[in-house]
């Protein structure tokens, strides 16, 4: 019997799921250790085995493959805590990372927050001046080199830099990435003379236009670089130690893994993994339930992430941005804040209530845990509430402490709120809803779409908890909570589901009409670039295939709009295709109407996606069917539980969700209880269990 086991390492909690070939697929859940992350995977994989019923050893000798989700480089660049690294650049562009195209102020904040001139302010730049070195080379938009680089001057700052107790170099010069000789010949140089030392050159890791995210984007893959090497190695390791039979697969934020050993060496890559792994998931259970569009929410311990499926597909991006820097590298589009289970409620200078950003994490965790938390979060409300059960919370593994939360909501909430203990739970709980809610609706809206056209699905610890509140107020249309035996660990599902992926890009701007030899030529050598690094996976694919997309804007615009272009070579007529594909693009984001074709059309940057297929791939399985629709052998008793404002406490049936059967229906007000979630049905509406052991809530049609 073979597996794929997938990993999902979060904050609080490390969800894992094992497949095999006869569909069956079961999960785990284990505190995270940030102390060092693997031992919480491996914690997790001998879960996952007792969970089997079979030994690890034997588990692990008969794994395909693990596809592993990290936090790690997430997590270093949104708390700084990243290697010291050193940069060469251009002579005379030393203070591009500091003057920061002029965008630093503005990058990643919201529109109030970026005219918030007194409150709002540029970043620290990524390396201090004193770090930054300077060489003589110079090379032209056109790639011609115009001043030869001096090596001498590379050598003295390389020795400098080291000197100085550097370890990890980025390189950055100016339009590299139309000639990437003299970065290559400075990485050759570092080689010689520090050949221990990490090095990222640009022309590699954002081959793409724009100086400033160009070089934010080398450097902080050469800060993640060493740290993730140092995470992975020892833990590739020990699973060989262990005797794991397949390869250890690295998450990326495009939704497809890489080998471990070439995660270091494009770091950046990584970053958003985890982040991934549930809109994978979700992709794959909508095409066996007939789902085209889908709102992905994923409430973990500390995070609430959105992503979107649109008409089958993961939504994607050509960047993103952490910290008001720009990241140049396609990812699976997902928006986050800081309002998971263990997000902290607090009151403001206001005497705002506020959820989140901060989180409990999993030291010391929620007030319920016992752990020595004194600040009331989400779960504290919860619990509260009614709707967590203090003895079956991990499936009974941990109890939790009602007086501890009541005692952290008093003291923190109630107290300056003149409430109650419960009613500074109902609040906290509206609060977290309303603001989930509303992070849905913006991401579906810009991205041109109706949230009336989607289903939600909702997974993760508290996803099920809060999922009926906020899927309500958005207005989508139906509820989906993937369980089965996924349970809150569908984003693990998600990395086991999902495939090898790896792209390349360049820029090459050029106004349209453009000839048809310079694109096919370019996206020949991207094609040519993917099939090489598919190549060095080391894995045994079930099938390849390739995507072509371009960057594109109108003339004079700032930004450009990410289309797809035909499959194969072009001609004329294919070039007219591109721009037919743009334009449609740009009217989907923008509006029917809203482009100038007058202006004319400008091409930016070309990128090919590879996909390398994997030959086992879990789905989930078939649930048990019950004979009736009446699910009154799974109520486990009744409890008082608050779900609508509008009716307060009130007597609530509680499920055992391991004795529901697919067709068996459920009026609201319920709850049901799974041993790594809770999910809840209001008054007024109806949940019924699917083929696949999904709890499905319609929301279109209610009592």
């Amino acid at each position: 019997m073979q597996y794929v086991l997938g990993i999902d390492v979060g904050g609080t909690f490390t969800d894992a799921v094992a497949a095999d070939e006869q569909g069956r697929v079961v999960g785990a859940k284990t505190p995270s250790t940030p102390s060092d992350y693997a031992d919480g995977v491996l914690n997790a994989i001998s879960e996952l085995a007792e969970t089997l019923g079979i030994s690890e050893a034997e588990l692990l000798a008969n794994t395909a493959y693990i596809a592993h989700g990290t936090t790690s480089t997430l997590n270093a660049l949104v708390t700084g805590n990243v290697n010291g690294v050193g940069f060469i650049t251009t002579k005379g562009h030393g203070d591009s990372i500091a003057i920061m195209n002029v965008e630093g102020r503005y990058l990643g904040l919201s529109g109030s927050e970026a005219q918030d001139l007194i409150n709002t302010r540029k970043p620290a730049p990524l390396v201090p001046r004193t770090k930054v070195m300077e060489v003589t080379e110079r090379v032209d938009q056109g790639g011609t080199i115009l001043v030869h680089l001096n090596e001498d001057e590379v050598r003295a700052a390389v020795r400098e830099l080291v000197d100085s107790g550097i370890d990890a170099i980025a390189v950055s010069l100016l339009w590299s990435f139309q000639n990437p000789a003299h970065e290559r010949r400075i990485r050759q140089i570092i080689n010689e003379v520090a050949p221990d030392v990490f090095v990222s050159i640009s022309s590699e890791v954002s081959p793409r236009i724009r100086e400033f995210s160009r070089s934010s984007t080398t450097i902080m893959n050469t800060q993640l670089g060493p740290p993730l090497k140092r995470y992975l190695e020892p833990l590739s390791a020990e699973l060989k130690r262990r005797g794991v039979a397949g390869p250890l697969l690295i998450m990326q934020s495009s939704g497809g893994t890489v080998s471990a050993a070439e995660a270091p060496a494009s770091a950046i890559t990584t970053v958003g993994s985890v982040l991934s792994g549930g809109v994978v998931g979700a992709s794959r259970l909508a095409a066996q339930l007939g789902h085209r569009n889908v709102i992905t929410a994923d409430v973990g311990g500390t995070t609430f992430l959105v992503g979107l499926v649109v008409d089958g597909e993961p939504v994607r991006a050509a960047g993103t941005i952490i910290n008001q820097h720009p990241i140049n590298v396609p990812t699976i589009k997902v928006d986050v804040i800081g309002s998971g289970g263990g997000a902290i409620a607090w009151i403001d200078a206001g005497g705002n209530l506020r959820v989140g950003p901060k989180s409990a994490a999993a030291v010391p965790g929620p007030a319920a845990y016992g752990h020595g938390g004194i600040h009331p979060t989400v779960t504290d409300a919860d619990l509260v509430l009614g709707i967590i059960n203090p003895d079956y919370f991990l499936g009974g593994k941990r109890a939790l402490r009602v007086d501890l939360a009541e005692k952290a909501l008093l003291e923190n909430i109630g107290n300056p709120l003149g409430l109650n203990a419960r009613e500074a739970a109902a609040a906290v709980y509206e609060v977290q809803n309303a603001q989930t809610a509303d992070l849905m609706r913006k991401s579906v809206v810009e991205s041109g779409n109706d949230p009336r056209d989607f289903v939600v699905y909702a997974f993760g610890g508290a996803g099920p908890i809060h999922a009926s509140a906020f899927s309500m107020e958005l207005g989508a249309k139906e509820l989906v909570i993937p369980l089965g035996a996924a349970a809150s660990g569908f984003s693990a599902y998600g990395l086991a589901a999902s495939d090898v992926i790896v792209s390349a890009e360049l820029s090459d701007p050029s106004p349209f009409p453009v000839s048809p030899d310079r694109v096919n030529e370019n996206f020949r050598t991207l094609a040519s670039q993917v099939s090489d690094a598919l190549d060095r996976q080391g894995v045994e694919f079930e099938s390849l295939s390739l995507t072509r997309e371009f960057d594109a804007r109108y003339t004079a615009q700032m930004f450009e709009v990410t289309a797809p272009a035909p499959p194969e070579d072009v001609d004329e007529s294919g070039i007219g295709l591109m721009t037919e594909s743009f334009e449609r693009r740009y009217a989907e984001l923008y509006g029917e109407g809203s482009g100038l074709p007058a202006a004319g059309l400008q091409i930016i940057t070309y990128r090919v996606r590879g996909i390398g297929r994997l030959p086992f791939r879990p789905t989930l399985p078939e649930h048990l069917r019950a004979d009736s629709s009446n699910a009154q052998e799974a109520i486990k008793g009744h409890r008082q539980v608050f779900l609508q404002v509008e009716r307060g406490f009130e007597e609530t049936a509680i499920y055992d969700y391991g004795l529901l059967r697919a067709g068996h229906r459920i009026q609201g007000p319920a709850v049901v209880e799974v041993p790594t979630t809770t999910v809840t049905i209001p008054a007024g509406y109806e949940a019924h269990i699917d083929a696949l052991g999904n709890i499905r809530i319609p929301l279109d049609t209610h009592a």
